[in-house]
């Protein structure tokens, strides 16, 4: 009596191979979301920061993962190198923990074409000078 009779439901009929798609379709739309919000701009942020360690050279003044700011006296290798955090302090540090160049210096070649360049182009006499009255 009070149990009623249980009543096997019909099978439900088999569906078209559309609705296979259509329901994986929610968690395409999922992935394709993740991989333009997350997974691009992480890997662009990834390159960028190889690149920038890639440049990095003595004189560059860097912050490091700690927050530790100095200059960097020497390359030491592809993984490390020699950052100077007080006059005469220096510490080897790995090369990825460098989170920022704060200044760059220019490399010594361009230094030297630069004041080759302006010495080319100021007049032998000096500035200032006027010509000689004949």
């Amino acid at each position: 009596m009070f149990i009623s009779t249980a009543f096997a439901q019909a099978a439900a009929p088999a569906g078209s191979p559309a609705a296979g798609i259509e329901s994986f379709l929610p968690l395409i739309l999922i992935f394709v979301v993740f991989y333009f919000m997350l997974i691009r701009p992480q890997q662009k942020r990834a390159k960028q920061h190889k690149e920038m360690l890639g440049n990095l050279r003595r004189g560059d003044r860097v912050v490091t993962g700690g927050g530790i700011l100095g200059t960097v006296s020497k390359v030491v290798s592809d993984n490390e190198v020699a950052v100077e955090i007080a006059e005469g302090v220096r510490v080897r540090v790995v090369k990825s923990t460098i989170t920022e160049i704060l200044t760059k210096t220019e490399p010594v070649a361009a230094k030297d074409a630069g004041k080759d360049k302006d010495a080319a182009e100021k007049p032998a006499g000096g500035e200032g000078e006027k010509p000689a009255d004949k």
